[in-house]
């Protein structure tokens, strides 16, 4: 595998608080999909798991080299976790063919945050030759 392009973020908390404040409801389903919401809201305090995700989505973004314009959602990319708890990308939409489109075939993410922080960083690969 071939390391095509890399992606890294980091948001306040504190943003995602004062969004979640003002528009839950709208806010969470423009970013997230609905299993990434369940997953958030299961935490204690959902802020930072949100805040990560939203840090992933526009690493994953910066991937692509697209930033968040045109025809791409922000549900066009879901980062859930595996039964250990590492998180994994699934693309779809415009996302997927914009992926395919620069020879990324899977993305690896890693996400972290702190009461205060939420950090994404990821990697986008080719497949390897046959």
């Amino acid at each position: 595998m071939n390391v095509i392009a890399h992606g890294i973020d980091l948001i306040e908390c504190e943003r995602i608080a004062h969004i979640l404040r003002d528009h839950p409801d709208r806010f969470l389903d423009r970013i997230l999909t609905p299993a990434e919401r369940a997953y958030c809201r299961r935490m204690k305090n959902p802020v930072p798991h949100v805040a990560g995700r939203f840090a992933a989505k526009e690493a994953i973004l910066k991937v692509l080299g697209t930033g968040w314009r045109g025809p791409i959602s922000w549900t066009d990319i879901e980062v859930l976790n595996d039964q250990s708890g590492r998180p994994h990308v699934t693309l779809s939409g415009p996302t997927a063919e914009i992926a395919a489109s620069l020879g990324i075939s899977q993305i690896l993410i890693s996400i972290t945050h702190t009461d205060n922080y939420g950090a994404a960083s990821a990697i986008g690969l080719s497949s390897p030759a046959p």
